[in-house]
């Protein structure tokens, strides 16, 4: 590789560990070995597992050598086996720094980092730290200290070729938990030197953040204000309830990070492939309200769209036609339905109406109706997701729901198209998103809730399936415990090449079900359940976008909602959560059950003195 000039007066050398279940690597990282460069003489990735060849090919360019090794010990067995190996060319530097892949960056520039660190008379010194808990939430007594946090962990010379140095790695026990190398490293490596008379400090320590304890997490906004380079990807796939307790808006941090320079695309790509897509979409509020009367997207650049609709009703085809005319700069339309019958109706009313933005038409006859709109568009149009001709596909259809009744058929058949196609300007709003975000996969209207029990629920039998289909089509993106990220409807628009890994599986219509077993379970429910988590396999994000009405009535409703369900329950969300779920798990439960797991778990001093009466009457 080619050799820059060292910016640091210290000898160094970089360990970076990287670990990915998939064995790619992600843009973030080369961006961040590139930038260090400068600091470091050497810096040596070790790969935790798996690694393809363009993963290799892309770490060669920005590293001196590639350590790879299989997944055992997590972190702590990786830096341990990567010290083994270097052996006695540790001697060769002033300072090794053990660096893993757990954060973004640099979101500062890290020359004032270093500079400050490079003057600073110590032993070791980390990024950030942890302040002192209690009681230790690893084992429920005593205190867990202030620690360094592992991300991110310098040593000098006089620690590393210390004897103590030696007996820390050769006396770590086996890591065989997330847990152990939190107890066994993090939480002891600082305390354990600092009691060997080494001296140790942070760079961005938490006593400047007080009252918070992990400023790494809890304020990381002030971080990158205060120069940390470092943002931490966790709080972007944290459980969205703790944020909310904390109250902590990931979008705000994305957006502190990139107003420093810091590529948006790096993060989405990164955090689609690592976390749930609606934990994601949750803690990075990835919902956006469009404007219907202005607009804003590059009309200098104009996207080439498909819009692949299927028309089971052909009475509906007038008004989707509409919704279609709204599209700049107009779009090749697809038209798939069931007979002859109904193709020849949809062809003459194209004809008749003459929209300008339709730039061409055809109407395709289906070899059947197993399926509807999903094999419809995953089979009979699988050629066109498939064709590099277009930018952004278009996927509607007509959708009646007479078996849900008048309103709440009514009110689903709005809620797809008036969040998707209300009006011109909206529509390019929709398509300018596409513009501005090219790591942005699929957008799509947000979850139905109204008329419909999906909330918490709307896997429904699906789950189980999906899990199976992921592992048939090579999806490893993690699935919601609770309610998927996903079009419900069927409706969306998206890249093609964000749909690859749905299109590139070559279906069949005997895979669907047939009419009168349509329902949950079946593949055209799992493949619409699973549209975010194919997307995001290949590192597209997803968004949810709707009206300004339908955001006001949906709000609206979901408060009131969340008000009724939690409103015998203190707390925060989290709290409510945790209190409420133990219940909901109950089976059958008997009024003397409901009785009992209620006052255990909100009057447990109530039941400990009858426990206590009850014991001295006895």
């Amino acid at each position: 590789m080619t050799d820059l000039p060292a910016v640091s007066a210290l000898r160094r050398a970089i360990l970076y560990l990287i670990y990915d279940e998939r064995g790619s690597i992600d843009d973030y990282i080369p961006y961040k070995l590139e930038r260090l460069r400068p600091f470091a003489e050497r810096i040596i990735i070790i790969v935790n597992g798996k690694l393809d060849d363009a993963g290799r090919m892309r770490l060669t360019k920005v590293s001196d050598e590639i350590w790879q090794r299989e997944n055992v010990g997590f972190d702590v067995g990786g830096f341990r086996e990567g010290l083994s190996r270097l052996g006695s060319e540790i001697a060769d530097y002033d300072e090794i720094i053990l660096m893993n892949y757990t954060w973004f960056g640099p979101v500062r520039p890290f020359e004032p980092l270093f500079e400050r660190m490079d003057a600073a008379d110590l032993d070791f010194w980390g990024l950030t730290d942890h302040g002192a808990v209690t009681p230790d939430p690893l084992t429920g007594t005593g205190t867990m200290p202030d620690h360094l946090q592992s991300h991110w962990i310098a040593v000098r010379r006089s620690m590393f070729l210390s004897d103590a140095w030696r007996r820390y790695w050769d006396e770590m026990p086996d890591i065989t938990s997330y847990h152990d190398s939190i107890q066994f490293h993090e939480a002891r490596f600082t305390s354990h030197f600092r009691a060997a008379g080494f001296r140790g400090e942070a760079a961005f320590p938490h006593q400047d953040y007080a009252p918070l304890l992990h400023p790494a997490f809890e304020a990381a906004s002030q971080l990158i204000d205060d120069g940390c380079p470092a943002l931490k990807r966790r709080p972007l796939f944290h459980d969205p309830l703790y944020l909310d307790r904390e109250g902590l808006i990931g979008r705000w941090l994305v957006e502190a990070a990139c107003a420093e320079g810091y590529p948006m695309p790096f993060i989405w790509q990164s955090m689609a492939q690592s976390a749930a897509p609606r934990v994601l979409y949750t803690n990075a509020a990835m919902m956006e309200i469009l404007s219907e009367q202005v607009s804003d997207w590059d009309e200098e650049r104009p996207p080439r769209i498909a819009a692949i609709t299927h028309i089971y009703y052909p009475e509906m085809a007038d008004e989707l036609l509409d919704r279609l005319a709204l599209v700049s700069p107009g779009v090749d339309l697809v038209v798939t339905t069931s007979d002859d019958e109904k193709a020849g109706i949809i062809r003459a009313l194209i004809a008749e109406r003459a929209d300008p933005g339709i730039l061409s038409s055809e109407v395709r006859i289906t070899a059947a109706n197993r399926g509807r709109d999903q094999s419809a568009f995953y089979i009979t149009c699988r050629d066109i997701i498939l064709d590099d001709r277009y930018d952004l596909v278009i996927k509607l259809h007509s959708k009646l729901s007479p078996q849900d009744g008048p309103n709440r058929g009514e009110f689903f058949r709005r809620q797809q198209w008036d969040n998707l196609l209300p009006t011109r300007a909206y529509a390019e709003n929709v398509i300018g998103m596409f513009q501005r975000e090219p790591g942005l996969g699929v957008v799509f209207p947000p979850m139905i809730h109204i008329g419909f029990p999906t909330m918490g629920n709307a896997w429904f039998t699906n789950r189980k399936p999906a899990e199976a289909l992921c592992e048939r089509l090579g999806i490893h993106t993690p699935l919601e415990e609770g309610s998927p990220l996903a079009p419900f409807g069927g409706m969306f628009v998206a890249r093609p090449e964000a749909l690859r890994l749905l299109a590139a599986e070559e279906w069949r219509f005997d895979e669907y079900p047939a009419e009168g077993e349509y329902g949950d379970g079946t593949l055209s429910h799992v493949q619409e359940r699973i549209v975010a988590h194919a997307a995001a396999e290949l590192g597209y994000h997803s968004r949810t976008i709707a009206n300004r009405e339908y955001a006001a009535i949906s709000h609206t409703m979901l408060e009131y909602k969340l008000d009724q369900t939690v409103r015998d329950v203190p707390g925060y969300g989290y709290d409510q959560v945790h209190a409420l779920r133990p219940f909901a798990r109950l089976t059958h439960p008997s009024k003397r059950a409901v009785i009992s797991y209620y006052l255990h778990r909100f009057h447990p001093r109530l039941v400990a003195a009858a426990a206590k009466f009850l014991r001295r009457r006895t």
